[in-house]
């Protein structure tokens, strides 16, 4: 008898946010890890995990997430940054992280073990449940804020899933399954997903799955999207703004515009990593943009070398911290900008230590359909992120010696001229998620 070949899942994440204080969560432990804006993704079905198992209260399990999807975020940002050599990054860790889980959901044995260690979810109990608290949290952030996250699934008509995962996607991720037929009209439903992914970040993600991604042999494609739009607090005059150098490394410079206030912000300083920090509010307070700045381009590349090299959850909250942070008049120099970055995170999912999820030989997702039928076979993520006058848009234990620069009122405002390389993330403040992750390298 002729083996059948193995069916096909894809995962698809459509992110966006746009921009015009809760701190990270704490950690128990240390992954030791060299650990208008949207983004989307798709998958053929993958998955890390925290080790942080707090008990079964609720708020513990929710914060042991976001913690984990924060030190999942700050390996994948790695990962993709050592694959785009000196170039933009842009993704969602949210959209991202909430793909895997509903992954998760069906994946047995090995599989499943991988998934749960690269999400940094071993040892964290109800990760499902804690999910649901953390999407439920993310709803209604304020007037002046838009922030929706929404998941689906689109899984062949006439293939047998199980009822038990139909009902988990659904009651811990409110992803109800379209019912298509990929077997007569695959790219008639590649189409179909693109208009849904279109229209839940405003037109900002087109055409996420291009020609070719599915096919007959597909059964299941999950889908998320995430869109974002904030006004900043603290809006910039755009009459300020003016044609300025940005120093790509220590050789060269491209023309862009530099955005331009002073104004009162929350601001550090990392003395032992000369590291500059700035947090900018949109309306609100639920939300803020991050921004971490070396003082200067001391390596032979864009600046950043150093910043990723030590970037981790602990540092993270650490630079991030009331300890590190202080509010004070600041000088600040922004370039406008605008990112749209596409990956295929099958590898960079594979070399972090999900393997097993996309060969046919090894995959078992049989937590799907009780067979091991099925495995991975794209990972597809696509970001979005333009940040202006008006705001933003847009579809990871070492001793560390802080040294804040104090703004005293006789002296000159706080400087922070954003000429050259930075990272940068928009985080839900009211539970420390990080809903998008960047560094911004050349205009």
């Amino acid at each position: 008898m002729t083996k059948q070949p193995k069916k096909n899942v894809a995962l698809l994440f459509s992110v966006g946010a746009s921009a015009a204080r809760r701190a990270f969560p704490a950690t128990a432990t240390q992954s030791g890890r060299a650990s208008s804006r949207l983004g989307c993704g798709s998958l053929s079905l993958c998955a890390k995990a925290a080790k942080l198992g707090r008990g079964r209260d609720p708020e513990a399990a929710m914060e042991n997430v976001v913690a984990a999807n924060a030190e999942f975020a700050i390996d994948v940002f790695r990962t993709l940054g050592a694959r785009e050599v000196g170039g933009n990054v842009f993704f969602s860790p949210l959209s991202i992280s909430a793909a895997l889980a509903m992954v998760l959901l069906g994946a047995k044995g090995q599989t499943s073990e991988q998934m749960s260690k690269v999400l940094c979810y071993e040892g964290v109990s109800d990760v499902h449940e804690a999910f649901k608290g953390l999407l439920g949290t993310l709803k209604s952030p304020g007037a002046g804020c838009v922030l929706r996250v929404a998941n689906r699934l689109y899984g062949e008509k006439s293939f047998g899933f199980l009822k038990g995962f139909l009902q988990a996607t659904q009651k811990f991720y409110d992803a109800k399954l379209a019912a298509v037929d990929f077997t007569k009209s695959f790219d008639g439903v590649r189409k179909k997903i693109n208009a849904w992914v279109e229209e839940k970040t405003d037109g900002k993600i087109k055409d996420l799955l291009e020609e070719g991604t599915l096919d007959v042999m597909t059964r299941l494609v999950i889908v998320n999207a995430v869109y974002f739009k904030g006004k900043w607090t603290k809006k910039f005059n755009s009459q300020n703004t003016t044609q300025s150098n940005f120093h790509l490394n220590q050789r060269e410079t491209k023309q862009v515009q530099m955005m331009s206030q002073k104004n009162t912000f929350q601001h550090g300083f990392v003395q032992n990593m000369n590291l500059n920090v700035l947090e900018l509010p949109y309306v609100g307070n639920a939300l803020s943009m991050i921004i971490l700045l070396p003082a200067a381009i001391e390596d032979e590349t864009n600046g950043l070398e150093k910043l990723e090299r030590e970037l981790n959850l602990q540092n993270l909250q650490t630079w991030t911290s009331p300890t590190t942070m202080r509010s004070g008049d600041v000088l600040l120099h922004l370039p406008r900008f605008r990112l749209e970055q596409s990956y295929t995170l099958n590898k960079p999912l594979s070399s972090l230590g999900m393997g097993d999820l996309f060969s046919p030989l090894t995959a078992d997702l049989s937590g799907m359909d009780g067979n091991r039928d099925l495995f991975v076979s794209h990972v597809a993520h696509r970001a979005f992120v333009e940040v202006n006058e008006e705001g933003t848009e847009a579809a990871a234990a070492t001793a560390v010696t802080i040294k804040l620069r104090r703004a005293m009122p006789t002296q000159p405002p706080f400087k922070f001229c954003a000429d050259h390389p930075f990272v940068f993330l928009i985080r839900d403040n009211r539970n420390g998620s990080v809903l998008f992750l960047g560094r911004y390298t050349s205009p």
